[in-house]
């Protein structure tokens, strides 16, 4: 039996790839936007059942063609987002204006349901640009389309991420590691196959017009983070707490490369916690609560990271043999 038939946006990232597969597996047809189809195309086919997904070659600010896509369609999804800006692509052309067209056609076609992903903790950080446009973004989502379901995750990983996969090189490649904010910052991340268990959790008891928190089953602060990538990678680090006037000069450093690993804008999002903040309901509150556990999973693959790789015959230490040296 076919189900519904989506359309999404942002379907070659991490999370694009595993709620394809997602979808396909309960026979919901995929149509996925890309800019590139003939460099995106072929590997995003496999990530379905045959027959089940669709690639189409357009620029997300083509409104007529988008116009033309929406047509038939049950669902939208946007996955389109940025973690910093660049020549061709700044928060407000991408966390602003895109959801507001899509959102507004949403409406024009009659669409059942829009799910867009945004970010958790933008409330708090009114001094991020990045935060500010994610926040204008939903606010211009739930004006132009009353079936609109926000999620807001927290810090999602996995093997394809950038968030577990460069600290782990980062911890390879550098005799110490700084703690900005004195380590502090909570997070509880999600791994990506909870986030596609979530959307595919929404469009099946049809949840709309709702703001849900997307998190994982523990909180841990970045400290702890970096403390658990160490044990499982086997490595030791000298840990620093950064001045913040040193964090911004290394930002600012780092801001001069062609994907920076981190910029100004990213330090002052690092001063709030990412956590639940209580106003909003949560995967778990919806009934679909993350199963995964951030040491089990990133343990699949930290083996890349280690030393030996794939080869190693080094055992994985549990917590309590944790040795990190801190500071």
């Amino acid at each position: 039996m076919i189900g519904k038939n989506i359309l999404v946006f942002g379907g070659s990232g991490q999370i694009g790839r595993h709620l394809i597969r997602r979808l396909t597996k309960n026979n919901h047809l995929v149509t996925v936007v890309t800019r590139n189809q003939h460099k995106k195309g072929a590997i995003l086919k496999t990530q379905g059942n045959p027959g089940y997904v669709e690639i189409v070659e357009s620029n997300i600010f083509d409104e007529e063609k988008l116009s033309k896509l929406m047509t038939k369609k049950d669902i939208c999804i946007n996955l389109v987002g940025i973690l910093y800006e660049d020549k061709k692509n700044t928060f407000k052309n991408i966390h602003v204006h895109f959801p507001s067209l899509i959102s507004k056609l949403c409406e024009k076609h009659k669409l059942k349901q829009f799910i867009h992903l945004s970010a958790l903790g933008i409330e708090k950080a009114k001094d991020s640009n990045y935060a500010k446009s994610k926040e204008e973004g939903e606010e211009n989502i739930i004006n132009n389309f009353k079936h609109s379901t926000i999620l807001r995750p927290s810090v999602i990983y996995s093997v394809d991420d950038n968030f577990t996969t460069n600290l782990m090189t980062l911890l390879n490649l550098l005799p110490f590691f700084p703690l900005y904010y004195n380590g502090k910052t909570k997070f509880s991340p999600i791994h990506v196959s909870d986030i596609s268990e979530i959307i595919a959790y929404i469009i099946d008891k049809s949840i709309c017009s709702e703001i849900i928190e997307c998190v994982g089953p523990e909180v841990m602060t970045f400290k702890e983070i970096i403390e658990k990538l160490l044990n499982l990678i086997g490595k030791k680090r000298i840990l620093i707490p950064f001045p913040l006037t040193i964090a911004l000069l290394t930002a600012r450093f780092f801001e001069l490369m062609p994907k920076p690993l981190l910029t100004t804008d990213q330090l002052k999002l690092l001063k709030y916690d990412n956590i639940p903040s209580g106003k909003y309901k949560t995967n778990i509150d919806i009934g679909i609560p993350s199963l995964r556990y951030f040491d089990q999973e990133v343990k699949k693959y930290c083996y890349m990271w280690r030393e030996g790789g794939q080869f190693s015959t080094e055992k994985y230490n549990s917590d309590k043999d944790l040795d990190t040296n801190t500071s």
